[in-house]
């Protein structure tokens, strides 16, 4: 999003397929805020805090006049993690949203450890009587076996689990949560996430946990 014109590109992809808050990875944008768009949209981001941070990672929130006016608080928590909280037509119940974009499999493990450590310091502070959304590019894949995690997930992933998505898995374990995409089948073309440039190579590694 870090090119000029691209967060108008996604504003029209959010309105032609109607879509409350979108959640949004690789930025690239710095610092944290809140910006709004010409065309009513309101963009909540994280990135790095350092003025003179490389433009890398960074998330996001797009919000719709709707999810706007149902806005409770959010926030910043660095260039992976971004969190928002909003109410809901249930009196007393709160929907928090939490968009990730999770560190790549091949990397280390202190920086992995890292991102679900945060994560998790974030999901301690919500309350279980909410309704809690985990999302985004977790750069996890789950595959398709599910033995060992049929309380966390279903047989209808893609691929074989690999380390992060066991990471994930674990996660989700140990917070009540269920991998939505895993749970019903899709055709093939509908499970994947990420495309190689020659599409040779596919993968699913964006997920939405609730």
């Amino acid at each position: 999003m870090f090119e000029a014109n691209k967060a108008a590109q996604i504003a029209r992809e959010r309105r032609a397929y109607n879509i409350t808050v979108l959640g949004l990875c690789e930025t690239r944008w710095t610092q944290s805020g809140q910006v709004r768009l010409n065309t009513g949209e309101m963009i909540l981001y994280s990135g790095h805090e350092e003025e003179d941070a490389h433009h890398t990672e960074g998330v996001a929130f797009m919000l719709s006049h709707e999810a706007q006016n149902a806005l409770i608080s959010w926030e910043a928590a660095g260039p992976r993690i971004i969190y928002a909280s909003f109410k809901t037509k249930k009196e007393n119940i709160k929907l928090n949203i939490i968009q990730c974009y999770a560190p790549t499999n091949d990397k280390d493990e202190e920086t992995k450890e890292d991102f679900y450590n945060k994560l998790q310091t974030l999901c301690d502070k919500l309350k279980e009587k909410d309704m809690t959304i985990l999302m985004g590019d977790l750069n996890a894949k789950i595959g398709s076996d599910n033995s060992g995690y049929e309380e966390v997930m279903g047989r209808q992933g893609l691929g074989k689990m690999n380390e992060n998505g066991e990471m994930l898995a674990d996660f989700c374990a140990f917070n009540n949560m269920i991998i939505g995409g895993s749970v019903f089948p899709h055709r093939r073309i509908h499970k994947a996430t990420w495309i190689s440039p020659d599409h040779r190579t596919e993968n699913q590694i964006d997920h939405i946990c609730i």
